[in-house]
């Protein structure tokens, strides 16, 4: 494993250079704001009749259309979401200068070869491993959230200095940056959504909750145990592994957890796991995932729908309007 920090960065090759961002979302924004408060000169792209022109503004930077935005720069960090990417690039190519670099946070679009880059352009990622609002709120604590850091490209000879000093801008450096490959970071992040953080954790919680209900018990006490309570796990994991998670849970819970874990989460479970990487790595996802928004969307409209009509989420709203102290 290769591990860059603050003192591995070059702050000095972005000096006087232009950033743009395009995108002013939840990435986008928390990037913009922390290259600004580190001393860079950053320019957003986005559309005059969308609600981030505005928003950029009011916090203080020079906006305007994506095509006139990446005139000049030195990067150019798409931001937008990945179903956006490609028409993105397209529209704002011919205004690219040469040897500017090309900045994602995450593989997508040139992995599954949606974008395929000038051949005079760096082709750089920075991939924080945590949302824009945590990206912000540890940058400006003093804090920053790691990144993973990858070149597909290096047309100028200067890739991985200018990805590091980018990462140090947002904060990633203070916590460390860990080298990767385009490919192993989109694979493992869609994997890692699919099949544990997302749809594997979800379908958990709402097969737990079904299971109680239809034997008997009250809907409310099978939310509080099977998704409330889920955070307190999480946290306990997310601060220091298993082993806090065992040190602060009950022997009976943990008794339970070595001897009934491995019944729900078995081998028949793992083969399926195997199925979604496999579906990932010959791009079966992502061509099913491309087609569906060529299609605009009808299959993910539906199931998104299911989910939201869930009698879980029913239940869950109600008892969480009861509790005050939830960001709604």
């Amino acid at each position: 494993m290769q591990m860059y920090t603050e003192a591995d960065v070059d702050h000095g090759c972005l000096e006087g250079k232009q950033i743009t961002v395009l995108g002013y979302g939840s990435q986008g924004r928390a990037h913009a704001l922390n290259l600004k408060d580190s001393g860079f000169r950053v320019v957003i792209g986005a559309r005059k009749n969308g609600p981030s022109f505005s928003k950029a503004e009011a916090d203080g930077f020079l906006v305007q259309e994506p095509a006139d935005a990446v005139k000049g720069a030195t990067i150019i960090a798409i931001l937008t979401p990945d179903t956006s990417q490609a028409k993105l690039y397209e529209s704002v190519l011919s205004n690219i200068d040469n040897g500017a670099a090309l900045l994602f946070a995450h593989g997508f679009n040139i992995h599954f070869k949606q974008i395929q880059p000038r051949a005079d352009l760096d082709v750089v990622l920075i991939a924080p491993k945590g949302p824009g609002d945590l990206v912000r709120r540890q940058y400006e604590e003093g804090h920053g959230v790691p990144c993973l850091v990858a070149v597909e490209k290096n047309a100028t000879g200067s890739a991985l200095p200018l990805a590091l000093a980018y990462s140090a801008g947002i904060g990633g450096a203070r916590a460390g940056v860990i080298e990767t490959t385009f490919a192993e970071e989109t694979e493992t992040d869609l994997f890692g959504e699919q099949a544990v953080l997302c749809g594997g954790a979800t379908e958990l919680i709402v097969a737990g909750y079904e299971t109680l209900v239809r034997n008997g018990y009250q809907p409310e006490v099978a939310y509080y145990e099977v998704m409330h309570e889920m955070k307190l796990i999480v946290d306990l994991l997310h601060e220091g592994g298993i082993a806090k998670m065992h040190n602060f849970i009950s022997e009976t819970a943990a008794w339970g957890d070595m001897i009934s874990g491995p019944r729900v989460i078995d081998d028949h479970v793992r083969g399926k796991m195997q199925e979604v990487l496999d579906e990932i790595q010959d791009g079966t996802f992502a061509d099913r995932w491309i087609a569906e928004n060529a299609a605009g969307q009808p299959e993910y409209k539906a199931l998104m729908s299911a989910d939201l009509d869930h009698p879980i989420e029913k239940v869950g709203a109600t008892l969480r309007a009861q509790m005050d102290w939830l960001e709604n």
